[in-house]
């Protein structure tokens, strides 16, 4: 796995022309994000592989009882479209690092670095047969694996709506073991005490980055109705400046990963403003030619609106007020996803009243999308099962 590192390292630049070319993400966030993170998680699995160890148990009888830690099997792993590489390492590295082989099925609309991955596996030396990675539909492929009865346990990452299907697989199948990475529609709290200019920076990265694609997208922003004007005048500036066009230019945001996505997006544009929220900036198509959709910030959102409810997935921004620190933790948490939060204040009191508060798997404290090997990911509710990342994912894949 050291070797496997060392080659995707080597070849930084061309995976990260793949990643863009496949996905669309601006160049700049390949090269910096998705390649060098994706060479770190492959290395610090790689670490974890001398590592693992059962217990030896006193017992109060003379006899000798021990447990150990074996790998399960046959591993199939589901990735999403919206990180293709890194979600490929996210998957394979702790599945692969304590002894699985694996069967990753990558997604139909961004195949080409995972298909480049098997390569590269190929030339740092793993055997045949120990990491396989099929293109395919979900419903052919995904479906397959899903239902095979020789693939010991499934690990997906997607819809909320799709890992429904795949638990049910499960059950109907061999019982395989599943873990989950799902959607959600995170809560972004900005306190009355907020570093305002700090928050609405880093507010518009945790929703706008990736083209708003991103699972833990902080997208029901609550701001504090003491400095409610300020910050909304703020985020719309901070909006229109947004640069969006070819993602192999210098532009913060390029297309959508595909004609249906950008017109779910726009879908949901259009309905917020049929459902009475206010649009302030963007809500259209930028061009006729690639799926561009420019930024977009709605204000006087309610809960009842499609736009508060469902996962966008999109470069839309929902800014809501409130005035009562536990009204806002009540409204955060009354959704059913669970994957992400952030909060913004300058107390370490409501910092940390917060973040025990909000039911979810991650808590940003004044930042967001703060992401180490080391630490799990994974949500509540109808966010998911099982964490990756971190030792905790060396669970998901030893019996």
């Amino acid at each position: 796995m050291y070797r496997f590192a060392d080659l995707l390292e080597e070849h930084a630049e061309e995976l990260a022309h793949l990643e863009t070319l496949d996905n669309g993400k601006p160049l700049f966030f390949s090269k910096v994000a998705d390649v060098p993170l994706t060479v770190s998680h492959f290395r610090y699995f790689a670490g974890w592989a001398d590592k693992l160890h059962g217990h030896t148990i006193p017992v109060s009888t003379s006899h000798l009882a021990y447990t150990l830690h074996e790998p399960i099997g046959v591993v199939g792993q589901i990735i999403p479209w919206n990180f293709p590489l890194l979600m490929a390492a996210w998957k394979l590295a702790p599945a692969l690092a304590v002894g699985n082989t694996c069967v990753l099925k990558v997604a139909e609309q961004t195949p080409l670095t995972g298909l480049r991955l098997a390569q590269l596996a190929m030339e740092a030396g793993f055997p045949p047969g120990v990491l396989n990675v099929l293109s395919g539909f979900g419903e052919t492929a995904g479906q397959a694996l899903a239902m095979h009865n020789q693939v010991d346990k499934i690990a997906f990452t997607g819809s909320t709506e799709v890992g429904k299907t795949i638990q049910m697989a499960s059950g109907m199948s061999n019982l395989k073991r599943v873990s989950l990475e799902l959607g959600g529609k995170s809560a972004a709290i900005v306190c009355a005490d907020a570093d305002v200019d700090k928050a609405v920076e880093e507010s518009h990265f945790a929703l706008f980055f990736n083209m708003g694609q991103c699972c833990c997208a902080g997208s029901r922003l609550y701001v504090h109705e003491d400095i409610y004007d300020e910050f909304v005048e703020k985020a719309v500036a901070r909006a229109q400046k947004r640069t969006v066009g070819d993602p192999f230019t210098d532009v913060e945001q390029g297309p959508q990963v595909s004609e249906e996505q950008m017109k779910k997006v726009l879908g949901f544009i259009g309905k917020g403003v049929e459902e009475g929220a206010t649009m302030r900036v963007g809500g259209a198509r930028v061009g006729d030619k690639g799926y561009y959709v420019e930024p977009t910030v709605f204000t006087d959102v309610e809960p009842n609106m499609s736009i508060y409810k469902d996962e966008i997935f999109g470069p839309v921004m929902t800014i809501m007020k409130f005035s009562d620190l536990n009204d806002v933790i009540d409204r955060a948490n009354a959704n059913p996803y669970g994957l992400a939060a952030g909060v913004w204040t300058s107390s370490l009191d409501t910092a940390n009243t917060v973040s025990r508060a909000l039911r979810c798997g991650t808590v940003w404290i004044n930042c967001y999308n703060n992401f180490d090997d080391a630490l799990p990911f994974g949500g509540y509710k109808m966010s998911g099962i099982g964490r990756d990342k971190g030792m905790y994912a060396l669970e998901n894949y030893t019996q």
